[in-house]
């Protein structure tokens, strides 16, 4: 299996061969630099993870999915810097470069991100006795439309895409934990973030499609437990999206806990430069109470 690295850290490729639901195309991959020096990465059609290792690793493992609209992903700031921080609690962090929708390059491009997410928990799963991990102890965490690729991959479970309605995935594409922050959830036409929903299911969705890939519409008694991080000020995402999954949850009793901030905007990533409060202290306490940090 090839190697490669960034930011110093090991980039493996997620499938041997090439990736399921693809085709041979013309589409590049583009990595911009932005000039406030953050990362932007387009055209994915080969999905990769970078890998985080900490010192003294606890056991706990957890993917994180940056976010950018299904068109583009955020690199750095919802992805390698959180990674970083992740290690210094002793987590194992895995950022996923997951494949963005591509007609050209996919034969169906609404299921290419979920089919990267649930093969890159196959992997950890897989490898975590070379990484010093509880098989058990793998959660999600995801910003904006990574968000929804997370909630996705931890309700949807279920969903094996591109086979029949009914056919179960393994238990082994299932998260243990879900860490969701200013995330998409809802494609519904009163709360969808449109650019993410027309990126991911074309410009007319079916009703059947909208509701699939709601994940507050999918969530059951055996969704993973839940931490929310949204502002309500957010004018990209509204924050009706996490009140939509925290009231499911609460249905069908899931352990959720919700942390809401007056202000915040959209994607500021670790940092809610509007309060004094850090969500990643109130994150680090709830992964301590679930027993995650042991």
């Amino acid at each position: 299996m090839h190697v490669a690295t960034a930011q110093n850290q090991p980039i493996l490729p997620l499938y041997d061969g090439p990736a399921p639901n693809s085709r041979p195309s013309k589409v590049r991959e583009v990595v911009e630099k932005q000039p406030s020096g953050s990362i932007r990465v387009s055209n994915v059609t080969e999905p990769t993870f970078t890998v985080f290792r900490p010192a003294q690793p606890n056991g706990t493992a957890i993917i994180i999915c940056p976010g950018g609209g299904y068109a583009r992903l955020a690199m750095d700031h919802e992805g390698y810097d959180v990674a970083r921080r992740l290690n210094d609690w002793g987590i194992t962090a895995f950022v996923l470069k997951y494949r963005l929708p591509n007609a050209e390059s996919q034969l169906d491009k609404a299921t290419a991100p979920l089919l990267d997410a649930q093969q890159a928990l196959r992997l950890v799963r897989q490898r975590s006795r070379e990484y010093g991990l509880n098989p058990a102890r793998i959660g999600f965490m995801g910003f904006s439309a990574g968000g929804h690729l997370a909630a996705t991959a931890g309700t949807a479970h279920r969903m094996v895409p591109g086979n029949p309605a009914g056919t179960f995935s393994a238990p082994s594409a299932v998260p243990d934990f879900l860490v969701l922050l200013y995330p998409v959830i809802s494609f519904s036409d009163s709360l969808a973030h449109l650019g993410s929903r027309t990126n991911l299911l074309g410009e007319h969705p079916t009703v059947a499609q909208i509701r699939l890939y709601s994940a507050d519409e999918q969530v059951t008694t055996q969704t993973p437990p839940v931490f929310l991080v949204h502002a309500q000020d957010d004018e990209v995402v509204k924050v009706q999206n996490s009140l939509r999954f925290y009231e499911a949850c609460l249905h069908h009793r899931v352990p959720a806990e919700m942390h809401l901030y007056p202000k915040g905007g959209h994607g500021f990533g670790m940092h809610n430069a509007t309060t004094q409060d850090v969500w990643m202290d109130r994150l680090h306490n709830w992964l301590t109470a679930g027993g995650w940090l042991r």
